[in-house]
């Protein structure tokens, strides 16, 4: 089946305290969303990658590839006002097969779970990686009351967040609702339901400073 993966790099470098958005900051050297870009290569050199990114960082982009010597071919279509908007946008360029959209800003998904992610949509139609909680976690009501819930029922969700494409082009066409946290909430709400796979610690979201400290670390371990 044909595949594709979606990488979608809209972030600001607001939390992280940065005039530089986040997906272009360098890690070992290289920007971050390089290093993305280069996991979906290495899982495998057939899956059609196209990135979203706000229109007035193309041309930034573009001359990072070149400084830098990145030659994955790729597709590079504008974003929208918002996460939503900007899958959408790329679905435009989508056509049969399956999908995978993964965020910009997580550089060390491995081979082995970009892979199991598409090997389980070609059975589900809808998978979504998601590792355990770590930590307790509490409900806090609008009163500030908390209480305490059992963490084995939790899930951390990441991506990649994988789907069959005539199924997420049917949801996407679904009209935007601030509920739509990511691409599973939007596949939920169109009434399909998601089949949660095994995930990995190490395939972290880089938005704070600590969490480009840990990065650092990983890829040095690497």
């Amino acid at each position: 089946m044909k595949k594709y993966a979606i990488i979608v790099a809209g972030g600001t470098g607001k939390r992280m305290g940065e005039s530089l958005p986040k997906q272009f900051l360098k890690l070992g050297g290289t920007p971050i969303l390089i290093h993305t870009l280069q996991a979906f290569y290495t899982a495998d050199p057939e899956i059609e990658l196209i990135i979203t990114l706000p229109k007035e960082e193309i041309q930034f982009w573009d001359e990072l590839n070149i400084w830098h010597q990145n030659y994955i071919e790729h597709k590079v279509v504008p974003g929208g006002e918002t996460r939503f908007h900007s899958v959408k946008n790329a679905l435009e360029h989508v056509s049969e097969g399956l999908v995978a959209v993964h965020d910009g800003v997580r550089p060390f998904v491995s081979a082995g779970s970009i892979n199991q992610s598409f090997e389980q949509a070609r059975n589900h139609k809808a998978v979504v990686t998601a590792v355990l909680m770590k930590d307790s976690v509490r409900q806090v009501d609008e009163n500030g009351k908390s209480k305490n819930i059992d963490r084995s029922s939790l899930r951390m969700i990441q991506t990649p967040q994988t789907f069959d494409v005539d199924l997420l082009k049917s949801a996407y066409n679904t009209p935007f609702n601030s509920s739509f946290t990511d691409d599973a909430s939007v596949v939920e709400a169109y009434g399909h339901s998601i089949i949660l796979i095994d995930g990995e610690y190490q395939n972290i979201k880089i938005t704070t400073p600590e969490d480009l400290i840990v990065a650092k670390a990983l890829l040095k371990a690497k």
